[in-house]
């Protein structure tokens, strides 16, 4: 694909994770009306509302099919597709904890090649891809130089789906004590680009889905770093470790 066609492409999902973004920080001050409560899965009506708004701007901008976090696959995963999370961050959100963003993914047989991540809480907008310099807002950005875990800080989660056993808890603990600093922000997208502005140095967690990360391992590559995600259907769990690509190589093992 053309530069000149990613570069509109990223100012067509600028544009919808702006608008998505400008939606939800108008809502914060409203009943946050919760749709959908599963377990510990939050699915909110400001999410669909944001979703939907994103939608209809790539619709009205482009002919690729869409996969979104409230609706689905809409058409194919082949070719070039649309990765949508409106809101990255819920349990965040609907506590009005600023840590939660909208994130907007373009792939190309699978991988992902475009990504825009919105902060519309600190007001910024993180953007990279193939051939296009990883930014937030207009300032470029690159990974940081740590080579050692011991002086490094890990960003992770535990999602609703990670393995909350006695092995599993103590197979994360043996992990995280390999690191100068441990930071968990509850949003997948946000710990991701914390990696490529070099704020922190490595992202890894499991039970993550392609829309919580799909358009932060775009802008992680495009800023310097290294992102490994395993195989799956495009709605399944996936275990994902994004660093700045100078540390010993990690599996994720939140």
């Amino acid at each position: 694909m053309a530069m000149t066609d990613l570069s509109a492409l990223l100012d067509l999902a600028v544009k919808a994770a702006q608008a998505a973004g400008d939606e939800l920080a108008a809502r914060k001050g409203d009943f946050i009306g919760i749709a959908v409560q599963k377990g510990r899965d939050i699915k909110l009506n400001a999410d669909r509302a944001a979703e939907n708004l994103i939608l209809s701007i790539l619709r009205e901008g482009s002919t690729i099919d869409i996969l979104a976090e409230e609706s689905g696959m809409h058409g194919t995963p082949e070719g070039l597709l649309w990765v949508v999370d409106p809101l990255d961050g819920s349990e965040n959100y609907i506590r009005r904890s600023p840590v939660c963003a909208v994130s907007i993914a373009l792939l190309k047989d699978g991988e992902p090649v475009l990504g825009v991540v919105h902060d519309f809480n600190m007001g910024e907008t993180w953007t990279g891809g193939e051939g296009i310099p990883a930014k937030v807002n207009d300032e470029l950005i690159s990974v940081s130089a740590i080579t050692e875990t011991k002086d490094g800080m890990l960003m992770t989660g535990l999602p609703v789906s990670a393995d909350y056993s006695p092995e599993g808890l103590a197979k994360m603990g043996q992990s995280f004590v390999r690191w100068r600093k441990l930071r968990m922000i509850g949003s997948a997208a946000l710990s991701a680009v914390n990696v490529a502005g070099g704020r922190a140095d490595c992202y890894s967690e499991t039970g993550c889905k392609l829309w919580d990360v799909a358009a932060g391992i775009a802008i992680v590559r495009a800023a310097g770093g290294r992102a490994l995600i395993s195989d799956g259907a495009p709605d399944a769990p996936r275990a994902i470790c994004i660093d700045n690509g100078k540390l010993p190589l990690l599996e994720p093992f939140a």
